[in-house]
């Protein structure tokens, strides 16, 4: 046991924002099919997986991506892997998705998911889930679950990456849509991640407020 901790502990002091990647270095499809799936079990509101992940690996795409993602001015053309994370939109409570989700891969009987409506009903009122903007802030705050797992899934097996929210929203949406990547418009950009191997080692050791500063139990 305290070898996992430390094993876990090692991983998460070894991750850091990678500005710069080795473009020489190229993450194995076996490796990076280990990350996706640690992605794609991660957890989310009663299991909906309101996400997409978008491999850009053309060099073309990222030619075009470069000027609407200033966050990501060093990473996109150097990094292995290139992961544009979407989130599901207008997932309502009685939307089709939903009954797709919880019906076909949960499998939930029809008539007990039809039981369950007003209480799910409940639950988006009480989330205050009540307009297009809340529905899709819902779907991207779940979608950070799953690039917070796949970077620490990157990190146990010394694989770099850096989270960026440094872009264009509207026109990186606008480019999406144009390449066929937001379907029926059933997703809007949330965040996205470079991964691979680090260009340089980091100036500094990693900081952080000391614990106490940050924890209170009551």
């Amino acid at each position: 046991m305290e070898a996992i901790k430390t094993e876990v502990l090692s991983a998460f002091h070894f991750r850091h924002a990678t500005k710069e990647f080795d473009p020489t270095k190229k993450i194995s499809d076996e490796d990076f099919r280990f990350i996706l799936e640690t992605g794609r079990l991660s957890p989310s509101s009663g299991g909906n997986e309101p996400w997409k992940f978008v491999v850009v690996q053309s060099p073309e795409f990222r030619r075009e991506l470069a000027p609407l993602v200033s966050g990501a001015m060093r990473s996109l053309p150097t990094a292995s892997h290139f992961v544009i994370i979407l989130a599901r939109k207008g997932l309502t409570h009685d939307s089709s998705y939903l009954l797709e989700q919880l019906t076909q891969v949960h499998g939930m009987p029809v008539e007990v998911y039809n039981s369950m409506k007003q209480a799910y009903a409940q639950f988006y009122d009480d989330l205050h889930l009540d307009s297009e903007r809340a529905l899709l802030d819902w779907s991207s705050k779940q979608t950070y679950l799953a690039m917070g797992n796949m970077m620490t899934a990157a990190a146990h097996i010394g694989i770099d990456s850096c989270p960026i929210e440094g872009f264009e929203m509207d026109a990186v949406n606008e480019l999406l849509d144009k390449k066929g990547l937001l379907g029926n418009d059933e997703f809007g950009l949330s965040v996205m991640t470079a991964f691979g191997y680090r260009a340089n080692e980091p100036k500094r050791a990693k900081s952080r407020r000391p614990m106490e500063n940050i924890v209170q139990f009551v």
